[in-house]
């Protein structure tokens, strides 16, 4: 792992969408060594001039993001909107054990008192319980786990840095005793690999079990550089599952009846379990009403 320290002109993006519940993201890392085949923020090196750059091993630290934040937080303009931690990293991948960038932020989050979302595929997010449970007494917090793969064997290959996914349920479990909402981000689904209904079915439980507020699906996303190097992976550890995967993508009609197909089983099978697929719900009731206007 090659480490930069660099300084950050601001401390989030903006972005615009209208099927997220926050427009604006916080990055305290550019890459990430978690190594997931799927990650679709390949492109984001891209950003830092040379082109060049591995992003899972190329890290970029920004060391001045707290005070960058402050700045941000402080001004008579800001709204107090929610902030996405970590849109195109995780911010609890292993080089936060040395930088500890999270708990700064955290306290400039509990300071002014203003809302967060959070993913992560590691229990390094541990380390800060009670900073993030002290923020969510005085604001909105969601935290999420990724958890795509009950199969231990495929779940290792797929995401070589990440914890294994009971782990992840037992990191949902502990923050469920907060007043933070927590999901399971069941995503990418991928076709062939871990779509089976056993798979599937077994991490809809696994949200049933620890109480989690919501379980959102999504479908895998091989836009740009992600492509090649997903289908490099596949076809090196699970060469079975690349024909069919390249023939339903090269297919529109054949993409879409598979994903209505995929996700009306998917949301009988999470009702029938008693899982959430509202994502937003959870997270809006933690706010005054005349704020929730602001989120959309």
């Amino acid at each position: 792992m090659k480490i930069q320290e660099i300084e950050c002109a601001a401390a989030m993006n903006h972005i615009s969408s209208r099927f997220l519940p926050y427009s604006w993201d916080l990055n305290p890392y550019r890459g990430c060594s978690h190594g997931c085949r799927y990650c679709f923020a390949l492109y984001s090196h891209s950003y830092m001039g040379d082109g060049n750059g591995d992003f899972y091993h190329d890290l970029y630290v920004k060391t001045n993001i707290a005070e960058r934040l402050e700045r941000a937080l402080a001004k008579r303009s800001w709204t107090g909107e929610p902030i996405n931690l970590g849109g195109i990293t995780d911010c609890y991948q292993p080089a936060e054990a040395r930088f500890q960038l999270m708990p700064d932020i955290l306290r400039l989050l509990i300071k002014y008192r203003n809302p967060c979302i959070l993913s992560t595929k590691s229990d390094l997010i541990l380390r800060d319980f009670d900073l993030i449970a002290q923020l969510a007494s005085v604001a909105a917090v969601n935290i999420a786990a990724t958890i795509t793969c009950a199969d231990e064997r495929i779940r290792e290959k797929l995401e070589p840095g990440g914890v294994p996914s009971a782990r992840r349920f037992e990191i949902l479990q502990a923050f469920s005793e907060t007043r933070a909402c927590t999901g399971v981000h069941l995503m990418p689904i991928i076709p062939y690999l871990t779509d089976s209904r056993a798979n599937l079915s077994a991490i809809c439980q696994g949200a049933h079990l620890i109480r989690a507020d919501y379980l959102l699906p999504g479908l895998l996303n091989l836009r740009g550089k992600t492509r090649a190097v997903f289908f490099d992976f596949l076809r090196r550890d699970f060469p079975q599952c690349e024909p069919p995967l390249r023939k339903l993508l090269d297919s529109k009609k054949a993409k879409n009846r598979y994903r209505a197909t995929l996700f009306g089983w998917l949301r009988t099978e999470a009702a029938s379990q008693g899982v959430s697929l509202d994502h937003l719900s959870p997270f809006l009731r933690l706010h005054p009403a005349e704020e929730q206007l602001s989120l959309f």
